[in-house]
């Protein structure tokens, strides 16, 4: 994907504020804000002007920013904002960083004191925040605004989540402002952040990655990749470790598939990759590695030797304060868990991580570590490093399901970083040509409540995130199912659930939005003299003639199997083609329904009924529904059966 560098995004106005900090700042009254932009697009900064405007302005006595690690919590260190035009500094008092050095639990009794005294500003971890409210009661934090950065660590689930528990106590059992912050909305499970109920409280202030990136001053160009491997992956990751450029290395989780369970000896495969160890600096942890091809020296972080501590925390010291500030600082920095939500390294060119993710948000949270502007960055590049499925292995379903989703999680990634468009209803006679970034589409269903609205502006990249996380969405993707189905049956279905409180017209309205939005933004477009083409079924049509009813016949997520198909074996493909098929998705009675004029329509012009073990997955599908409405009728022909018995009895 590439991008204008208009420069918009990291401009700044009269008081101090870029393009994100402006929008989230003229929403400063709301009570309770959710502030949902990228990484690097100054989320901190925006929560100190809002923060500052409610302790001056709007009669708030106290701000606690909460953070999930104390690496964090140096985002929202004391800082100049008059210098740049505001009315006021943003300051924290040694005594209030409550993220130095020593335990979240330690800390309780500077947090209380903190309430009690004077001062209006503190910072700590989340784990702080929760064993203080241990000990407080919700009203504690009356006349208070509390910020929660990195926000998808809450849950709905208040039974698990006992920061989503005091979230909602504090909300009601006092008058608390709330500043909710986050680069990626979902978790990486399939509970919601907030219950439906909690979030309509909260006023939405999006700023989308597009306009993030396309307003940057030195990054041009983004590129999302995956390489497949056989055997281990320390014998490929020398196939994708570009060492000319700056690299943040995830090896996989030691309870991954992907492990080889000795993490130690992981990184010292990737380290010979490199080259030829030439010494350890005994201040900051950094290894000199010569080049084994050029001869030159490279400065490698290890992340993930844990054994001695003192060494890890002069290591992250040193990256925090000088590799951060200085670009011949590190040149590469291998990592497990740590170096991603809030790393903070400018200069980072290439996120190369090794196994799939289960979690979009940590997906999001890796990539965010590379698209930082910075002078001399013009490419930046993510690489996702997945085991290819093995008919040899036991575990063939789980590594196909594990490929299935790695993709769907890029595809939606493409999904979040592509172009943003507005789609309008085209009317008959309606031959004016579209304005930038508008597109026409004959019967096209507008929103027509604000609610609708308000998910389509703030909450779209969200909601496919969730349909892009379903299990049997997954496999649908993957072309398995019919167009038609998951588009008018699987979609709807996820989008009611998402949102109960919508009537069948908007789920409509808001079905055809994802499933529009994301066709366009998965189609190839091609400008003819001065006509514009997009790709859709295989073929070029013309974007002034395009309808619902052709984009409804296209699976906007099959791009999934497109890519695993170009860049597997056959061998390879069989196997995924083979495991889908085992687990094909489950008829419901929703889809026999809706597939079966379809079916009536291919006997009549076939003259046979489908058949079930057809080669074609459409006859094939067609013949499962078949024999499922067989079996619902002899189901309740068998329950009539049994009544009649019943009253003759």
């Amino acid at each position: 994907m590439t991008y204008a560098r208009t420069k918009a995004s990291v401009n700044t106005d009269a008081l101090g504020m870029r393009e994100m900090q402006q929008r989230v700042f003229a929403k400063r009254d709301a009570q309770h804000l959710l502030v949902k932009a990228p990484p690097a697009s100054g989320k901190s900064r925006a929560l100190m002007f809002v923060a500052l405007d409610k302790l001056y302005n709007q009669g708030r006595k106290k701000v606690i920013v909460a953070v999930p690690e104390r690496s964090i919590g140096a985002s929202f260190s004391s800082t100049k904002l008059t210098s740049q035009g505001f009315f006021a500094d943003w300051e924290i008092k040694d005594e209030h960083n409550l993220c130095d050095p020593g335990s979240s639990q330690g800390k309780v009794g500077a947090f209380i004191k903190f309430l009690e005294g004077p001062d209006a500003t503190l910072v700590c971890t989340h784990a702080t925040l929760r064993f203080a409210f241990e000990k407080l009661a919700p009203e504690a934090f009356n006349g208070t605004v509390l910020a929660i950065d990195e926000f998808h660590h809450v849950s709905a689930d208040t039974e698990a989540n006992r920061l989503g528990a005091l979230l909602r106590e504090v909300m009601n059992g006092s008058d608390v402002h709330i500043v909710a912050m986050t680069g990626s909305y979902f978790r990486g499970d399939s509970v919601p952040v907030l219950s439906a109920e909690d979030e309509a409280r909260f006023t939405p202030v999006t700023f989308n990655y597009y306009d993030q990136l396309n307003g940057y001053e030195h990054l041009h160009s983004l590129g999302i990749g995956h390489h497949f491997y056989q055997g281990r992956y320390t014998d490929a990751i020398g196939e994708v470790l570009h060492l000319d450029k700056k690299t943040i290395v995830h090896i996989p989780n030691v309870n991954s598939g992907e492990s080889t369970k000795d993490k130690i000896e992981e990184v010292g495969f990737i380290i010979d990759a490199i080259g030829l160890v030439e010494d350890t600096d005994p201040d900051t942890g950094i290894i000199s590695i010569r080049h084994k091809d050029t001869g030159e020296i490279l400065r490698v972080a290890d992340l993930v030797d844990d054994t001695d501590q003192k060494k890890r925390a002069d290591t992250l010291h040193y990256l925090t304060h000088i590799a951060s500030k200085e670009r011949d600082g590190v040149d590469i920095i291998i990592a497990l868990g740590m170096a991603k939500e809030g790393f903070d390294w400018p200069f980072a060119e290439h996120a190369l991580t090794v196994g799939y993710r289960a979690s979009l948000t940590e997906v999001i949270q890796i990539i965010g570590r590379v698209t930082r502007d910075s002078p001399g960055k013009e490419h930046a590049q993510f690489t996702n490093l997945i085991a290819e499925p093995d008919a040899t292995q036991g575990e063939v379903k789980v590594s196909v399901n594990n490929m299935l989703k790695a993709i769907t999680a890029s595809l939606l990634m493409e999904q979040v970083l592509a172009q943003n468009f507005t789609f309008k209803t085209k009317h008959t006679g309606d031959d004016d040509a579209n304005p930038p970034g508008v597109i026409k589409i004959k019967g096209f269903k507008e929103p027509s409540s604000e609610r609708v609205k308000q998910i389509v502006e703030t909450d779209l990249n969200d909601l496919k995130a969730t349909i892009l996380q379903d299990d049997t969405f997954a496999k649908a993707a993957a072309g398995s199912v019919d167009p038609e189905t998951t588009n008018k049956i699987l979609i709807p279905k996820i989008i009611r659930e998402r949102y109960p409180d919508l009537d069948e017209t908007q789920v409509e309205e808001l079905r055809q939005q994802v499933v529009v939005d994301s066709v366009i933004k998965n189609g190839e477009v091609r400008e003819v003299g001065d006509k514009r083409f997009i790709k859709m079924a295989e073929k070029f049509v013309n974007i002034d003639d395009i309808n619902i009813n052709l984009i409804d016949s296209v699976n906007p997520f099959q791009r999934a199997f497109e890519v695993i198909s170009k860049s597997v074996t056959p061998s390879v493909l069989r196997i995924i083609q083979d495991t889908i098929t085992a687990t094909r998705v489950e008829v419901t009675e929703e889809e026999a329904l809706a597939l079966f004029p379809k079916i009536q329509n291919w006997v009549k012009v076939s003259g046979r009924r489908p058949n079930v073990r057809s080669e074609d997955p459409t006859e094939k599908r067609y013949a499962e529904v078949l024999l499922f409405l067989q079996r619902k009728k002899q189901e309740h022909q068998a329950a009539q059966r049994a009544m009649e018995m019943v009253e003759e009895a």
